[in-house]
């Protein structure tokens, strides 16, 4: 296949060709700190093989990386030129991740949801085929103005221990699809259970509280571990996240979590580094509006303003419940 690759890519390629059955990878750091993991070189293959049967990659593809090779979705977009035989172009990974230059087809593009602005910029747009966002979760906001651009793009489900993504969701959908090989079944809990028998791990019961459709597609809910019970009624705060953002200012984080209550045992909030809801008026109008817009027990009851919210080594919110 055709190649122009960075060291970080050069240096991956080096520990791939090596004679380990495995390369080592770091967990995202999601729930805690970051740990080094073994994935097998055969997992790898068949997840990346997932990947290009559903896209259609073969050895007349391009693939392009604007992420780092130090990370799961940088060495699987590898693995992926690899096991097709296509063109690998990687690139520094940088808030515009797409080279102006560019003017053939590209067929697939993995990117984090910061990139998007970028890409959108990019003139070279119109050359890529499929997206794949992932890493993070994205805004409506964003997820929109791909839509509006006319871009064919899906956010990924799944994790380092799984080589990647199992499930994709095209934007503008609800439903995340598995991959050729992947099927789907939930716990008590109702978390998800991935099972595969073309993986070495069999099944991964995770902490993602979902609505299956059928056995090979779910809609994703929100983390097991988030969930907020008030008055007896589960409250996902990822889903009232998504009402709450275009009402929060472009580089503000925030998030909902729990506090206690003494009517309902737990109940809503929305905590945020946004300068303006120091205001107390601000943060009356911010839920009036949500009040119009959810239902009662899902209407945050208060914002909090906290000067800096905590972040992994990964950039995800640590979620803080006022106790």
């Amino acid at each position: 296949m055709d190649r122009v690759l960075t060291r970080d890519a050069e240096k991956f390629l080096r520990e791939w060709e090596s004679p380990l059955p495995y390369v080592f990878a770091h967990t995202s750091g999601s729930t805690g700190t970051p740990k080094e993991i073994k994935l097998l070189k055969s997992d790898m293959v068949a997840s990346a093989n997932a990947t290009v049967k559903f896209f259609g990659i073969t050895e007349k593809s391009t693939l392009y990386l604007p992420l780092s090779p130090s990370y799961i979705a940088g060495k699987m977009h590898i693995v992926r030129a690899l096991v097709a035989g296509s063109a690998l172009r990687v690139v520094t990974p940088s808030n515009k991740p797409l080279d102006d230059e560019i003017s053939a087809p590209i067929d697939l593009l993995p990117i984090v949801p910061s990139q998007i602005p970028g890409l959108l910029g990019a003139d070279s747009l119109r050359f890529v085929k499929n997206v794949i966002v992932g890493g993070a979760p994205v805004t409506p906001e964003a997820e929109m103005s791909m839509i509006d651009a006319g871009v064919n793009a899906y956010a990924t489900y799944g994790m380092t221990e799984t080589c990647s993504h199992v499930a994709l969701r095209k934007f503008g959908c609800q439903t995340f699809k598995g991959l050729p090989g992947f099927t789907f079944d939930v716990d008590s809990r109702g978390c998800l259970v991935i099972s595969t028998e073309t993986m070495s791990f069999g099944s991964i019961i995770t902490n993602d509280i979902v609505g299956l459709h059928g056995s090979d597609a779910f809609v994703w809910k929100g983390r097991f571990d988030n969930v907020i019970n008030s008055g007896g009624i589960k409250i996902f705060p990822e889903e009232i996240e998504k009402v709450i953002a275009p009402f929060i200012p472009s580089g503000s984080l925030f998030y909902v979590t729990s506090r206690r209550s003494e009517r309902w045992g737990e109940e809503a909030v929305v905590v945020t580094d946004c300068p303006e809801f120091k205001d107390t008026e601000a943060s009356h109008r911010l839920l009036s509006s949500l009040k119009e817009l959810l239902p009662f027990h899902h209407v945050p009851k208060a914002v909090i303003y906290i000067s800096e919210i905590s972040l992994t080594a990964s950039k995800k919110i640590i979620r803080r419940k006022f106790l």
